[in-house]
């Protein structure tokens, strides 16, 4: 293998994805099994849940599938569990699993957005403060968690989802600061609309959506592939001196 091959692989490296059934989950799975890794899938749906077995198997590698629900306490940390118990460790964390409940700051109820924050806050911490330990003790790890353009940027209507995306670009600076001298690199990926089956639910509509198209300078939205690219990068060697960084793949959104 080239040298430049070798930087950009993960083989023979073992990681966990959440939200694996499908969209950006289901695609950073099919992509880390591609370039070598073995692969522990979390999410809820058991159908998907296949899906991502077939897909990663059909690379090569192995997978663990676990269900778990991770608005729960004990879901993330019984993931983190079975991940650690099947492979003895994790090298690689991918944070994607989310939930957008939209609605206007007035019509927002308490339910939508604790379990907003339960999701997309609180389990990233309660996996990475479960997987950590053994990151450290080998001294290499890679946390990667999905964020979003409007943890940076507000976007009308997502108050509990802005809310929560940029508490989770705060808390990778803060993986950073105190985890980054043990060589784990946690970074924050921030996509602008992705077209998975959530991102058509929401921006399908051409009268919702134009708008946003329109102010973004590349005149389009995103792909899941796009998405998991990136996440390979971080999850490679060659990303190791970027730490703690808040990364924006937003075809241009957020620059004017």
């Amino acid at each position: 293998m080239a040298d430049w091959a070798k930087r950009f692989s993960v083989q023979g490296k073992r990681a966990l994805v959440t939200g694996a059934s499908k969209g950006i989950g289901l695609e950073i799975c099919k992509v880390l099994a591609d370039a070598g890794a073995n692969i522990a899938a979390v999410a809820r749906d058991t159908a998907g849940l296949k899906t991502a077995r077939g897909a990663v198997e059909d690379a090569g590698r192995k997978c663990l599938t676990i269900e778990a629900d991770l608005a729960t306490i004990e879901g993330p940390r019984d993931a983190a569990g079975q991940a650690l118990d099947h492979f003895g460790t994790i090298d690689i964390l991918v944070n994607n699993a989310g939930v957008a409940l939209v609605a206007p700051l007035l019509e927002a109820s308490v339910d939508d957005w604790d379990r907003t924050m339960a999701i997309n806050l609180r389990a990233p911490f309660l996996l990475a403060q479960a997987l950590a330990p053994k990151m450290i003790a080998q001294r290499a790890g890679k946390i990667i968690n999905i964020s979003s353009q409007t943890g940076v940027i507000a976007i009308e209507d997502h108050g509990a989802y802005a809310t929560s995306k940029n508490g989770l670009n705060a808390l990778t600076k803060v993986m950073t600061a105190e985890w980054a001298r043990h060589n784990i690199q946690a970074n924050a990926v921030c996509p602008t609309i992705i077209l998975t089956p959530m991102g058509e639910e929401i921006w399908g509509d051409p009268a919702k959506g134009q708008p946003m198209i329109d102010r973004t300078p590349l005149r389009r939205f995103g792909q899941p592939v796009e998405v998991a690219d990136l996440v390979l990068f971080l999850a490679s060697p060659a990303s190791d001196l970027i730490c703690g960084d808040t990364i924006m793949i937003d075809g241009g959104y957020s620059a004017v």
